[in-house]
């Protein structure tokens, strides 16, 4: 029998999709944003939706529409969390929508249940009343960070993974030590896309100082990428020979060449920001405009990281078992 799934908050559905290669069968989404939902109606074509505010959704009428669930995967709210948001005031009503996972288990009472979030997650005032809440309900809850880079992700994303089990055992996930892929793996080099001379007379000087920053360090035959909006003191520049920096909601990579006529430059586009989250080649970012589906991959779960949750989770059920 495969593992009846329900994805809350489900997004680009980067936590489907990873559940589904794992072996489970995606029963149900929730999700208020309607690109969301469109992109993933074009994904999972038999899965029943629910587009509107999840805290408007009646459980005990949900469950008597979809019937009982094995797993729940849910990623709340996480822009108010993030530092990404910068300086700007934390809506504490975003923030709770966390709670709202142990509502649909409080109703649905699933086996396991996996909740996907920002490091930044675990500072929140409310975090420890949540895995209180979850504890109450029998959980078994284990708190990891991982990095989407040790499971063949060509993207340094760290996140925080609430690992919840009624078996009362989860076991500690190990990185898959397969070989980092980098952010040249997922530059469409031959894709046709469009280039402006990096030294153009309207280009921020902001801009050009990125770029003398990867000169300096790389010298003028190398392609390198310019990353905008980052605060970890890498001098708005990367190689192409790491992982890439982390995907956000915003238009945030530049890919910068050398050429006959001076360096060119364009950004990176949606379908390679996809590549970067490792998602399959066959999803299909359709929806929306090039901004929303920049948004979709920004706050989309890695679908590998997924898979190998899930698998963990149920292997370790399935050897207590036996």
């Amino acid at each position: 029998m495969r593992l009846r799934t329900l994805d809350l908050f489900h997004g680009a559905g980067g936590s489907s999709i990873g559940a589904q290669m794992a072996g489970a069968e995606i029963v149900a989404g929730i999700d208020c944003w309607q690109v969301a939902s469109d992109s993933y109606r074009r994904n999972f074509h038999e899965v029943q939706l629910v587009n509107e505010d999840i805290r408007k959704v009646s459980t005990k009428n949900f469950h008597k529409a979809i019937g009982d669930i094995d797993l729940i995967v849910a990623s709340p709210e996480c822009t108010s969390h993030s530092c990404a948001k910068g300086g700007r005031d934390r809506c504490e009503e975003s923030k709770l929508t966390a709670f709202e996972v142990a509502r649909f288990a409080r109703e649905f009472r699933p086996k396991w249940i996996i909740i996907e979030n920002v490091i930044q997650m675990k500072s929140w005032s409310g975090h420890s009343e949540l895995l209180e809440e979850l504890w109450k309900l029998g959980y078994y809850v284990r708190e990891q960070k991982l990095n989407a880079q040790d499971f063949g992700v060509p993207q340094s994303r760290k996140r925080l993974f609430l690992l919840c089990s009624l078996s009362g055992k989860v076991d500690h996930i190990e990185p898959q030590n397969k070989k980092t892929k980098t952010a040249r793996s997922i530059i469409d080099i031959n894709g046709g896309h469009r280039f402006t001379p990096l030294n153009s007379p309207k280009r921020a000087l902001a801009t050009i100082k990125r770029a003398e920053r990867a000169f300096s360090k790389l010298g003028e035959n190398e392609p390198f990428l310019i990353v905008y909006y980052g605060t970890d003191g890498s001098g708005g520049w990367q190689s192409i020979d790491r992982p890439l920096r982390t995907v956000t909601t915003l238009d945030r990579f530049a890919y910068v060449k050398p050429s006959p006529n001076g360096h060119m430059m364009r950004m990176l586009q949606p379908e390679e920001l996809k590549a970067a989250m490792g998602f399959p080649k066959n999803y299909r970012l359709e929806a929306g405009t090039r901004r929303d589906k920049i948004k979709l991959m920004g706050n989309a779960v890695c679908p590998p990281v997924m898979k190998q949750l899930v698998k963990s989770l149920t292997e370790t059920n399935s050897d207590d078992e036996t």
